[in-house]
């Protein structure tokens, strides 16, 4: 199957959603599913599924207070995001629509809020899971590889912190599916890759990238030795930048699983104009990259 459709991305109504770097994000996702819903519509055939892994509306005040937030020193109101996405999936003009809706979230009272916001959505299929994201994108890929139906797949995935497990993003390799991922580049990621070197929570870092601790090192710290007053020594030192490699190595990573994959991705940035995400795009069609890459552009 190719698309071909003029790469144009079209508007789909706005809506005025919270601070900045939220807006960019639901905007950015906004116009490609515009985009893919409306070439879409030339392939009757292809049944199409959107899946949101963390759908649940509203701040989750149990993860502010894990000891993983606590020891990076997250506060309240880094954690809290807009959830506007599945709102604006489903309200999309010329009535643009998928076969299926999946939302997701670990929090049942999170889906419950969201199901209470969605109450008036009529003529679409709802499909509310709650669990870990991980248990049921394995479940998604599972169905998109059956030969049985031609299933297409949107994925959006848009944590706060590391939940998504290297493991989860690997079993969608050879599916039908277009994905965004917002990769917890600054506000989360960084702050494991401490300055010493230490890597006290090595495990979370090698799920997340889906590499050996050592790999990962080797990534991001440089050894050298230095001849001291009590002899040669050996240091550890962080690499410049390393945001943005880690926004680089991520982006690498997924074109190990997906053919086309933003190089580029979305940078979305505090009030201090600190990169804290980038929203990474990845497919295995070379036209759903260039739509993806022109929005990034434009936003």
């Amino acid at each position: 199957m190719s698309w071909n459709k003029n790469n144009i991305v079209n508007e789909p109504p706005g809506d005025d959603w919270g601070g900045p770097w939220t807006e960019k994000k639901l905007q950015a996702f906004s116009k490609y599913v515009w985009s893919y819903l409306t070439i879409m519509k030339n392939f009757p055939f292809w049944e199409t599924i959107y899946f949101d892994g963390f759908a649940g509306s509203g701040t989750k005040e149990k993860e502010v207070n894990t000891e993983l937030y606590k020891q990076l020193k997250i506060t309240e109101a880094e954690e809290k995001t807009y959830k506007g996405a599945a709102e604006r999936v489903l309200t999309l003009k010329d009535d643009l629509t998928f076969n299926y809706y999946y939302f997701i979230d670990k929090e049942e009272k999170s889906l419950n809020n969201l199901k209470a916001k969605l109450k008036d959505i009529k003529g679409k299929k709802l499909v509310f899971r709650s669990g870990d994201m991980n248990k049921h994108i394995k479940d998604l890929a599972k169905a998109l590889l059956t030969k049985e139906k031609k299933l297409a797949a949107l994925i959006f995935l848009d944590p706060f912190g590391m939940q998504i497990d290297w493991t989860s993003i690997e079993a969608l390799k050879g599916s039908r599916s277009d994905v965004w991922i917002l990769v917890p580049t600054g506000v989360i990621v960084n702050r494991l890759l401490d300055r010493a070197g230490k890597l006290e929570l090595s495990d979370k870092l090698e799920s997340f990238f889906g590499l050996p601790i050592d790999e990962i090192k080797k990534i991001f710290y440089k050894q050298e030795k230095k001849n001291t007053l009590f002899g040669e020594e050996e240091t550890i030192s962080k690499i410049s930048k390393p945001i943005e490699q880690i926004a680089k190595i991520y982006a690498s990573r997924m074109k190990t699983i997906w053919t086309h994959v933003s190089e580029e991705p979305l940078v979305l940035k505090n009030r201090n104009g600190v990169p804290i995400f980038h929203f990474v795009f990845a497919s295995n069609n070379q036209t759903a990259l260039k739509i993806a890459k022109q929005i990034i552009q434009n936003i």
